[in-house]
């Protein structure tokens, strides 16, 4: 019997497979940030593909919080009627969703947006060197995460995830790389945490309590003087009773060099999984079935959330099935593909 085919259980949430889609930019929305015609198709292609969770693309909390002009936007309440119809169509598909609350911090580039970061270092050359944030400016940050997940809510999605990964603004504090900071959200783990800390606990106050929530991390910065695996524990050690699962990804603070291989990431959810005793999501040019099945069966991860390969083969989890000799439902409509 598949493992990768098993039903999966957090919380209230729960999936018909281990299967999920990671979140992925599409930079697709208008300045307004307002889902369109194209994230309906996309995200519905992989619901009936099979998926059992689609993590969708980060979605800003401010509009300050974006990465590109062309970024989903959760900033306010106007959002939220589009988004309950997408959640509802993503639902009709058999498919739960959960969506990704993020802030891009100094690797924003919408134009004439004044950015933020933790302190006053720009990601790079290209970019203008950041605000540093005073203490008003956290605690903007506190309410439109927060208010932002009270909209998801509201639309229906199943779950939260907290973008904490990729160099984005979360991760910009919990990185001594890019947080010289002398005050509490500055300096030692505990005080580089605090920012993270503070958001999950304010949007537990407000989710309903059996609603999940995910965070995704950098598990290290690949440079030295900044994240490493052993930290990155340290720090999910501080907001585990926050959390969930933990969705495991590493890189984006800057741009060394990476080598990228099959499976690159993997050993950082396993090692988070089994040190932590907490669920993880593994990530990371999975694309062949044996490997996710490998994952899962040998519980080195929870979850298998795939990137690319769902963009280039949205129906993945049915040749996945077919490949394992798994049980799966096809779609009525498309029972003549059936392998």
């Amino acid at each position: 019997m598949s493992k990768l085919f098993t039903p999966f259980r957090l919380k209230n949430l729960e999936l018909k497979n281990r299967i999920a889609m990671s979140p992925m930019c599409m930079y697709s929305a208008g300045d307004d940030g307002q889902i369109t015609d194209w994230h309906q198709i996309h995200y519905a292609t992989r619901a009936i593909g099979g998926i059992g969770l689609i993590l969708q693309e980060a979605t800003a909390v401010e509009k300050r919080g974006r990465i590109t002009a062309n970024d989903l936007g959760i900033w306010d309440d106007t959002f939220v009627a589009d988004m309950k119809k997408f959640v509802k169509l993503i639902h009709s598909l058999n498919c739960k969703i959960a969506i990704q609350l993020a802030h891009a911090g100094r690797k924003c580039e919408v134009k004439n947006e004044k950015i933020i970061a933790p302190s006053a270092i720009k990601w790079n050359e290209n970019y203008p060197i950041p605000t540093e944030m005073n203490k008003k400016d956290i605690r903007d940050v506190i309410i439109s995460f927060t208010q932002a997940a009270t909209r998801a809510v509201l639309a229906g999605y199943d779950a939260i995830e907290i973008h904490a990964a990729h160099g984005y603004l979360i991760h910009e504090f919990l990185s001594p790389l890019s947080n010289h900071r002398n005050d509490e959200y500055g300096g030692n783990t505990i005080n580089r945490t605090r920012l993270l800390q503070e958001i999950l606990t304010e949007i537990k106050k407000i989710i309903p309590t059996d609603m999940p929530i995910f965070i995704r991390v950098s598990a290290t910065d690949y440079v030295k003087g900044g994240l490493n695996i052993d930290e990155t524990m340290t720090i999910i050690d501080i907001i585990k009773d926050l959390v969930d699962i933990v969705d495991c990804s590493t890189g984006g603070l800057l741009s060394p060099r990476i080598d990228l291989y099959p499976g690159y990431q993997i050993k950082f959810a396993e090692k988070i999984k089994n040190s932590l005793n907490i669920p993880t999501a593994a990530i990371g040019l999975i694309t062949r079935p044996e490997m996710a099945e490998e994952i899962v069966g040998n519980e080195r991860a929870d979850l298998v959330l795939l990137g690319r390969v769902l963009l280039r083969q949205p129906y993945w989890p049915m040749y996945a099935a077919h490949i394992l000799k798994a049980d799966f439902i096809y779609p009525t409509q498309y029972i003549r593909g059936k392998y």
